[in-house]
């Protein structure tokens, strides 16, 4: 299919550039725009209220947090998420929000206004170069110059933002080219499998190309410098390249997964980016693999899943990081085998064949060596190796990662009676399974908890968050250690509940995600916000708590759990046992009353600092009707275990 060229189609009509960017967006099915309104945008703004039967505008309290909940939005319905902002501080505020969304590839579509192109680098009011600024954090991004290609750019924008590995995809325009017109026809067309100009690329195949072509020239960036139309560029049929494997390739995959005793599959965002849930599952049953998650991957495979071992990595579950271990083969599918994630390479690949099939050539090789890869539709491939491969049964594998288990659940019950201190993987001994492994298979956390001052631990906020809670509800977390808490036990059953910033751990960002998800989600279902969780800390909350306004004003049931322990608490981790307890600056030492803050910005809320206290708190934030702030005290000590050291091995992994 080519792509059609708005100025030489039929019906044409003349369009100033307000009006293309607003009439694109809902050609795109955009429901939601979220913004902060400025000079540089007054027009686009002005069109979006002629609109807004059409479109919703939400106003956030800052940009970044527009961004977050444009992020937030394309997370949790697998849409493309819009953000708009002026120029100057306006756009600087996104980048943030854009960069969170490049690490974690999340389809994003940011448009800026700027100053009119004759004042283009000379020192303007609230001018700044957004596009030089965004090169390192973007898929692609441009400056639109001519009214003419402004149409075809927003179109092409969208093609890239969600086709092959998502990610977001900045649009400067001048706002001399937002009051000029042209002729032009809108075309809404679901199904395009092409977009032009050549250099684009290596933008939708590889993040790594994409950053390179970019930084050549930021002329070339110019959506168009001249009058010529699209015509004349070079048009790229996605699906010729979105495949890119050999016969000879499949066939090496095929051939390392027969010969295969003890495989893995690693299971990574990816796999939600290509709706590769289910085939994922089925192919785990072909080859009796067990599985373990990435964060980003964590609700591919439901919870309650028999092969599936939970998140892997730093904090991953024990059974999940040693089954890896004692693989013969791993499968990355979807993922970008980080350094949270391997740790010490060497050890990380010993001994190990690797198998990598993802949609971006870029990754392959890039942090480790494999044996194998498949570069294409994750959906496509695992369709085909399923048809290519014999069902198999791995009964001693199975049993091996049975012991993984109930070594797991031992060493949990053993944390439940330590009081303080560490215990390393390499000086424990393994035991047959027994009751209080038995009993301890009902624990939900991977975690323990230190001697504390406060008789609430983290695990039991989010047991009881969990029970009042359906499948089908939204989470979204900050960065920390309630993060890794959440990842490890919550326990998600459905695809795309779980909002968390992984590439780039944005503090700051769960709020205006958890705003963006809901309204998401809700749009796309045509119903009223349903109940959305967003478990935080008092320094995550701290950095974009005046998302608070936003939530108020949408009206959004938001139940905000705040884990405050009064410090940073990840870093003072890392301080406690990687740097001899001195604690620099991670101490917060505030007096801020969240409860009266959140009361402040027209909520409501509540402090908790026991078991029985967080039973009436939640009941009371699972019947509001509008954001709810349940602020959990709970102790400065308390810990993420498992934890593998950064460059170490399962080895030495601390267990609690």
């Amino acid at each position: 299919m080519q792509l059609k060229n708005e100025n030489n189609s039929t019906n044409k009509e003349m369009l100033n550039g307000a009006q293309i960017v607003v009439r694109s967006l809902i050609a795109q099915r955009t429901d939601i725009v979220f913004g902060y309104p400025g000079g540089q945008v007054l027009d686009i703004y002005d069109e979006l209220y002629k609109h807004s039967d059409k479109i919703k505008h939400v106003i956030s309290a800052h940009e970044q947090g527009a961004a977050h909940a444009a992020d937030g939005y394309a997370r949790a319905t697998g849409k493309v998420g819009v953000v708009l902002a002026t120029s100057g501080p306006g756009a600087t505020n996104l980048v943030t929000g854009i960069a969170t969304a490049y690490l974690d590839s999340v389809p994003m579509v940011a448009i800026t206004g700027n100053v009119a192109t004759a004042l283009l680098g000379k020192d303007s009011f609230q001018e700044v170069d957004i596009l030089g600024i965004t090169i390192p954090v973007t898929k692609q991004n441009y400056i639109v110059k001519d009214i003419n290609e402004l149409a075809h750019t927003l179109r092409e924008a969208f093609a890239i933002a969600k086709n092959g590995r998502p990610g977001p995809v900045l649009i400067d325009i001048p706002r001399d080219v937002q009051t000029a017109s042209c002729e032009c026809t809108i075309v809404a067309d679901e199904d395009m499998l092409a977009y032009s100009h050549t250099s684009k690329l290596a933008s939708n195949n590889s993040k790594a190309a994409s950053q390179a072509s970019k930084a050549d020239s930021q002329t070339s960036k110019t959506a168009s410098q001249s009058n010529t139309t699209t015509e004349s560029s070079t048009h790229i049929n996605i699906s010729s390249y979105v495949n890119q494997y050999t016969s000879e390739q499949l066939a090496a995959v095929v051939a390392l997964l027969n010969i295969s005793k003890r495989p893995y599959i690693y299971c990574g965002g990816g796999v939600l980016a290509a709706c590769a849930e289910e085939d994922v599952m089925r192919f785990a049953q072909q080859i009796d693999a067990c599985i373990g998650c990435s964060m980003m991957g964590l609700t591919a495979i439901p919870a309650s899943h028999p092969r599936n071992l939970g998140m892997t990595g730093m904090h991953g579950r024990e059974a999940a990081i040693r089954a890896k271990d004692r693989a013969d083969l791993v499968i990355g599918i979807g993922v970008r085998f980080s350094d949270r994630a391997t740790g010490n390479k060497a050890h990380y690949t010993a001994g190990t064949r690797f198998i990598h099939i993802d949609i971006d050539a870029a990754e392959i090789d890039k942090n480790i060596s494999v044996d194998a890869s498949l570069v294409g539709d994750i959906k496509q491939i695992l369709g085909q190796l399923c048809a290519l491969l014999p069902a198999r049964e791995l009964l001693d594998w199975r049993d091996e990662i049975a012991g993984f288990y109930v070594e797991e659940q031992q060493h949990l019950a053993a944390q439940r009676g330590q009081s303080s201190g560490c215990v390393s993987a390499s000086t424990t001994t393994n035991t047959s399974a027994n009751t209080a492994a038995n009993d301890a298979a009902n624990a939900s956390a991977n975690t323990t908890t230190n001697a504390s001052t406060s008789s609430l631990t983290p695990q039991e906020v989010i047991a009881a968050v969990r029970k009042r809670a359906s499948d089908s509800t939204l989470v979204a977390t900050d960065v920390g250690q309630h993060q890794m808490w959440v990842a490890q036990s919550y326990g998600f059953q459905q695809s795309r509940r779980f909002l968390t910033s992984g590439g780039l751990g944005t503090m700051g960002f769960g709020l205006g995600a958890a705003i963006g998800g809901c309204m998401g989600l809700a749009a796309m279902a045509e119903t009223a916000p349903q109940k959305t969780i967003l478990f935080t800390g008092d320094g995550s909350f701290g950095m974009n708590l005046n998302e608070m306004a936003t939530a108020v004003s949408q009206n959004l049931p938001i139940v905000v759990v705040i884990m405050n322990n009064g410090v940073l608490g990840m870093v003072r981790q890392w301080q406690n046992l990687f740097y001899e307890q001195r604690y620099s600056s991670t101490t917060l030492a505030r007096a801020t009353d969240f409860v009266a803050l959140a009361r402040a910005f027209g909520a409501d809320g509540c402090c908790v600092n026991d078991a029985l206290q967080l039973e009436s708190a939640l009941d009371a934030a699972f019947a509001a009707t509008g954001p709810y702030v349940v602020d959990c005290c709970i102790d400065a000590d308390d810990k993420v275990f498992p934890m593998i050291p950064p460059g170490g091995t399962v080895n030495d992994m601390l267990l609690g």
